[in-house]
């Protein structure tokens, strides 16, 4: 699993949260508090493509306009796992840019679908985490 720390700094870091985040516990208290939007911003700005096209699939664009602040639980939690991917797959290659092609890029184990899409849902995200593991350990797919 990959640590907190890693997590929080997809959405920006202490920075962004307002928080240093060591540990697991911190990452939960942040997230139920309701992340920061700019926190969603920084995840839909390393995927690079239209960020607002990953955005406004966790917050629905009129919603998000309308937002002040803060996220919602719900979307807090979805950042927070499309933050993890991205924490795996940057460490799994070891390199922003083949993170970044990987989860942008249909797979066929995922149906052909782009791993940033299927993390969106907490069991899509688990498959992926698997998908990177396998990959990281070498295991044939």
């Amino acid at each position: 699993m990959i640590p907190a720390d890693r997590i929080a700094d997809v959405m920006g870091g202490a920075e962004v949260l307002h928080q240093n985040v060591r540990s697991f516990h911190d990452l939960e208290e942040v997230v139920e508090r309701g992340l920061p939007k700019t926190a969603l911003r920084r995840v839909g700005a390393f995927m690079s493509r239209p960020m607002t096209k990953l955005i406004y699939k966790v917050v629905p664009e009129g919603t998000y306009k309308r937002r002040r602040a803060h996220l919602s639980l719900e979307e807090s939690e979805k950042t927070e796992r499309l933050a993890r991917v991205i924490a795996t797959a940057l460490y799994v290659w070891d390199d922003a840019d083949k993170a970044r092609a990987f989860l942008a890029s249909p797979h066929g184990l995922l149906k052909d679908r782009a791993p940033i899409d299927v993390a969106l849902t907490e069991l899509g995200a688990r498959q992926v985490e698997e998908l990177l593991w396998q990959i990281f350990h070498g295991l044939p797919l």
